[in-house]
């Protein structure tokens, strides 16, 4: 089955400096994977559009959105010269990095426009800057904007879904999209993690609509398969979702130095499935994934497209 592959040049405009593990490089090692896999050319390929202030404002407050925004402008800036500033202590932010994150957060909003309208069953947004750390007023985690939570306000908005999925399995708690979506009847998330590990949460006041599954140090595939079997899925078949979203990040692999966790690419290959099986079941296949973490390069491009396989329905 051919799939909706999303992605736009100006996602590789934002730039946080030499040796920061969120680079440009993360896109064009899934590109080349694919392209050495056969798998490029068989996917159709979008451009993603600017999302607007209107979509990003169903999740995040509307003066965060000006204040990231305006950073487009030097005058925002100390130094002209080398304009940049930090959000946090993680997270960089220069003039081309507003356009790189409202293309992020676009990707999402048009693959809910593609697979809620048919034209599509299933969707890869291949962007950057990644989403799920990016809270309702403040910027986090190389995060600005939370890229999945605005698909998923935007199925609910525009197209009266009334029972959204987001599943989370990055190496690192999707606090972001727990802080936009906590509480919301219309929305189910569920999330494994490496516990402790930033961003130190995800254990203690879980809201309702929530389902969190830490993993400890060291924790391999069967562990994650087992957290996921016996979480996630008697939640997600009880709530029945109508559309899946999924925060595909993959620095939980073996190779990733960013984590402790060990999967491999037959975990991802395996999770991917389990969802695809529940998306099938109650929304007629309706699936979009974005992209989150993942910082080996290596292990990213060979992750995606082992989750990119079974998305497109090869395996």
């Amino acid at each position: 089955m051919t799939i909706a592959y999303i992605y736009h040049p100006d996602c590789l405009l934002h730039d946080m400096g030499e040796g920061h593990p969120e680079c440009p490089a993360r896109i064009e090692a899934i590109e080349d994977q694919l392209k050495a896999s056969h798998l490029f050319d068989f996917v159709r390929h979008y451009e993603a559009p600017l999302a607007t202030v209107g979509q990003l404002a169903r999740v995040h407050d509307k003066n965060y959105i000006s204040r990231v925004l305006s950073y487009s402008k030097l005058e925002a800036y100390v130094d002209s010269e080398n304009p940049h500033a930090y959000l946090d202590p993680d997270t960089l932010i220069m003039p081309k990095t507003p356009q790189a994150a409202l293309r992020s957060a676009g990707a999402a909003v048009l693959a809910t426009d593609l697979v809620m309208t048919g034209k599509t069953k299933a969707a890869f947004c291949c962007v950057r800057p990644p989403g799920h750390h990016a809270l309702r007023g403040e910027s986090m985690g190389f995060c600005f904007f939370g890229n999945v939570a605005v698909g998923a306000a935007h199925a609910i908005a525009e197209y009266g879904v009334q029972r959204v999925a987001i599943v989370d399995f990055d190496v690192h708690h999707g606090n972001g999209t727990e802080d936009l979506v906590q509480n919301n009847p219309n929305i189910l998330f569920c999330s494994t993690f490496q516990h402790p590990f930033y961003p130190y949460c995800g254990t203690e006041n879980v809201p309702s609509n929530v389902v969190n599954a830490p993993l400890a140090a060291g924790s391999d595939g069967e562990k994650f398969r087992a957290a996921v079997t016996d979480y996630w899925l008697p939640a997600l078949h009880k709530f029945m979702p109508q559309i899946i979203f999924i925060s595909a990040g993959f620095d939980a692999h073996y190779d990733d130095d960013m984590s402790s966790l060990r999967l491999v690419e037959r975990d991802y290959a395996w999770v991917t499935q389990e969802l695809l099986n529940v998306a099938d079941k109650y929304g007629e296949g309706r699936i979009i994934s974005a992209l989150e973490g993942g910082y080996e390069l290596h292990s990213l491009g060979r992750s995606v497209t082992a989750h990119l396989r079974v998305l497109m329905r090869m395996n």
